[in-house]
This record gives C-alpha cells, sequence and structure tokens, in this order.
C-alpha cells in the first residue's frame, strides 16, 4: 500500500506540521494533562483517517476484454437509464458508486481503449448521492472507446470535495485498472454503459476498484 502524492502534498505534511505548531502552543498556554492527552488523541485520529483516504491499495487487477470493472470503491447507488447529452447524445445505463470518507478516493479506469472525450465542469457542492449532482456538481467527463462500443465515466464531486483530479486526456491509450485520477473527499463515480449490456451488480451492493465486475458488454 501506497500513500497518494495528492494527499501527501497537499494534506497530511500541512496537517502535520499545523498539528505539531498548534501542540507546542497549548504545552506553553495550558497546564493541563487531559488537553494534552486529547488532543494528542484527536490529531492522531486526524492523520490516521488523512492516511486511509489518500492510500493506494494493492489490488488484483481484474481484466475483462469485454467487461466494465468498478473504477472506484464505495456502493451501488444508482442504476438507471438516463438521457447523456454530453458527446454521445443517446439514453445509456448509468451505474453510480458513492464513496464515503472511509473509503479509497482514487479512481481506476474500468476498460481498456482509447479516451476520445475529455472535459472539467465546474460547478456546485451538493451531496453526491443527490440525482442532480451528475450534473449539477463540479465534474469531469470522460468518455472511452473499446472495440465497438463506448463508456463513459464520470467523476463527480460532492458537499466536501475541494478537487478533482484526472489524468484523462484526448487520444491516450489507457489500460483497464490504471489509475485515472483521485477525488479529494466524498463524492462519486458514474459509470455509463450501453443499454444492452449485462449488469453484474444491484443497488446497494459494495464493490471494490479494479476487482468489481459492473457489466458485460455485448461481444
Amino acid at each position: 500500500m501506497r500513500i497518494h502524492k495528492e494527499g501527501i502534498g497537499s494534506f497530511i505534511v500541512v496537517i502535520a506540521f499545523l498539528g505539531i505548531v498548534l501542540g507546542a502552543l497549548l504545552v506553553f498556554s495550558v497546564q493541563n494533562t487531559w488537553v494534552y492527552v486529547i488532543y494528542g488523541l484527536a490529531a492522531t485520529y486526524l492523520i490516521l483517517q488523512l492516511l486511509v483516504f489518500f492510500r493506494i491499495p494493492n489490488r488484483n487487477i481484474r481484466i475483462e476484454d469485454n467487461g466494465v470493472v468498478a473504477p472506484a470503491d464505495g456502493k451501488i447507488v444508482m442504476i438507471e437509464e438516463v438521457m447523456v447529452n454530453e458527446f454521445l447524445q443517446e439514453k445509456r445505463l448509468q451505474i453510480s458508486i458513492f464513496m464515503n470518507i472511509f473509503n479509497v478516493h482514487v479512481n481506476w479506469y474500468p476498460c481498456s481503449g482509447t479516451i476520445a472525450y475529455y472535459k472539467y465542469h465546474p460547478g456546485e457542492k451538493m451531496v453526491a448521492w443527490h440525482p442532480k449532482s451528475s450534473e449539477k456538481n463540479e465534474h469531469t467527463a470522460v468518455f472511452i472507446h473499446q472495440g465497438n462500443h463506448t463508456v463513459g465515466v464520470r467523476q463527480v464531486a460532492g458537499l466536501i470535495a475541494r478537487r478533482i483530479v484526472c489524468k484523462a486526456q484526448k487520444g491516450k491509450q489507457v489500460l483497464q485498472g490504471s489509475e485515472m485520477g483521485i477525488i479529494k473527499f466524498g463524492s462519486r463515480l458514474d459509470i455509463l454503459i450501453p443499454l444492452d449490456a449485462e449488469v453484474h451488480v444491484e443497488l446497494g451492493q459494495k464493490v471494490w476498484g479494479c476487482e468489481t465486475l459492473l457489466a458485460t458488454l455485448t461481444p
């Protein structure tokens, strides 16, 4: 297991430094052992939680030629037919994965192929499980050509998310299970697949990035 560079540079080091400074101020200004204990426990918990959040776990990457593998850890909160009004302009089956603050927030490509479209959209900060968050919130849209199919992925920022990082570039060749990016704090992933795909997950199911097979595309 490794810690993502986005966490080390922008959060963990800064929080650790501020924690040391505040701890030193407490020692010099407050003469109370219980205050030291409570502060120490709270600071330790925060650092550990950040390490958990930004960890990059070791995974047995599932390779499926016609398969769409979960691009993130989390829970299935939506499996519905939707109208896609970006790039494709057609109806698609949307599978949404909600990531809470305890989930790994690294995202992976659900399939291999060529990136045909990528765009970043600034937006609002609605709760990530809200149906309209896919379009209203800050998000990215990525569409991957995989043989005869096109698979779409949206990284959607949540209520407290502050930055979406996406490595996608139009024309780039990507491999199933390789890193797509990361969303910093509570968020969701939308996977857009053809209507005739065979879905292998159900609402409320927990899924694991790189390992859980979401759907199989028709040959």
